[in-house]
């Protein structure tokens, strides 16, 4: 006997037992009363035991029905239980969600997304996952990820997006540096400084990409040394001649032997958005943007408005 069967003559079998009538249990179930009891009948059957009594004007339970009556229940609930949870899994409010955050977010950050998450959808389990934007195409494209934060520009073919937002970055640099003195540094005042960078595998089109309008706006470094921990990158700053991009409100604010300063007519931005592969964007997969942009939406410049309309407010807290 199928197993969906099995639930079937179950449901007749209680229903029966309960109003101890045939016809009142067929309305009961919404069927007619000879279905009904040609599934007693096979219940019956594949159990080895008869169930009812019935007679012309009766219907009793027999001792061998009674004492299978809870069981039969307890089935009968699993089952239910077993069909909510799967509607819930569909419909994205349970289950697992395999999600990735970029390497340098702070763990501030980390943090108020895993608590915030398990208040958007407390049914789902995250499995959280540290992975640059490369990394995170690769597993989106395999189905191995559910979604990321990703840093544009990158291949999205294949992807939906939440919307793009801007980022404007600026430089830190030692707090004794010439440039630390200005209210705004322009870029080709930078030559001659190194530049500490990500490594180009971690994202290549963000990687060239600035490196690109760097060198339109006067600035190519004089080597470009790679980094992306806030101490090693400090060591890197205080110890060499070398200079970072990075937003304001990121690792090394208030540090006293560091400034930050504004880009004059701020050339560079990082730009960014949740992703995900098309067709599986449920519940959950929103659930997660939403919740990023809370942990993040306080720090954006403002909006791309290339992409579209809006309804997340995401941002970065990466120095780059």
């Amino acid at each position: 006997m199928l197993v969906v069967d099995l639930i079937r003559h179950l449901q007749c079998f209680v229903a029966v037992a309960e109003e101890l009538h045939f016809g009142r249990a067929a309305r009961r179930l919404g069927v007619a009363q000879p279905p009904l009891s040609q599934r007693i009948q096979r219940l019956e059957r594949e159990l080895g035991v008869r169930l009812f009594e019935r007679s012309s004007r009766h219907v009793t339970i027999t001792k061998s029905g009674a004492l299978l009556l809870d069981e039969a229940r307890q089935l009968l609930a699993h089952s239910e239980a077993l069909m909510a949870t799967a509607r819930r899994i569909q419909e994205g409010h349970s289950g697992l969600l395999r999600a990735a955050l970029p390497p340098d977010i702070t763990g501030e950050t980390v943090a108020a997304i895993l608590a915030g998450f398990q208040e958007r959808a407390g049914g789902v389990e995250l499995e959280l996952h540290e992975s640059g934007t490369s990394e995170q195409l690769a597993r989106l494209a395999s189905h191995e990820l559910d979604v990321g934060l990703i840093h544009h520009p990158c291949d999205v073919s294949g992807l939906e997006l939440g919307p793009v937002l801007r980022h404007e970055l600026g430089v830190l640099l030692p707090h004794d540096a010439p440039e630390a003195r200005l209210e705004t540094v322009p870029l080709a005042a930078l030559t001659g400084y190194d530049l500490i960078l990500f490594p180009r595998a971690h994202a290549p089109a963000v990687h060239d990409d600035l490196l690109t309008t760097c060198a339109r706006h006067g600035y190519t470094p004089a080597a470009v040394r790679h980094g992306q921990g806030p101490s090693f990158i400090r060591g890197l700053l205080l110890s060499s001649r070398a200079i970072a991009f990075g937003p304001r409100d990121a690792h090394h604010a208030g540090d006293p032997d560091l400034s930050w300063r504004p880009l004059s007519g701020a050339p560079l931005a990082r730009r960014h958005s949740a992703a995900w592969p098309k067709g599986r964007g449920d519940a959950a997969v929103r659930a997660f943007a939403d919740t990023v942009t809370d942990a993040l939406g306080r720090t954006a410049a403002g909006p791309d408005l290339s992409t579209g309309p809006l309804h997340l407010r995401p941002a970065a807290e990466y120095w780059i």
